[in-house]
């Protein structure tokens, strides 16, 4: 199943500069070890040493936040987008 990872400028570094790239995969967590498999260092900015996603990371599929899905484990369909997004913090 070939789904798109969206990254963030802060991501981007890890992967050459692209925005995006193309991985198979069958869930989210899939779908980050697969980015991290191509280009190691993306992992440990997502998900903590338990392998859970850190707090300051959303994750969106297609325009679902993963938090009010599944989690890691929501399932991904060829075509969709998975959509890493750093927290914004403001006052």
């Amino acid at each position: 199943m070939s789904v798109i990872v969206r990254l963030p400028s802060q991501l981007r570094v890890l992967v050459g500069g692209a925005g995006e790239v193309q991985v198979e995969a069958k869930n989210v967590k899939d779908a980050i070890l697969a980015v991290e498999a191509l280009h190691p260092g993306l992992a440990s900015r997502v998900l903590d040493d338990n392998g859970n996603l850190r707090r300051f990371v959303n994750v969106f599929v297609v325009d679902e936040d993963v938090r009010f899905l599944d989690g890691l484990e929501t399932i991904v369909e060829p075509g969709q987008t998975v959509s890493l997004v750093p927290a914004v913090a403001g006052g």
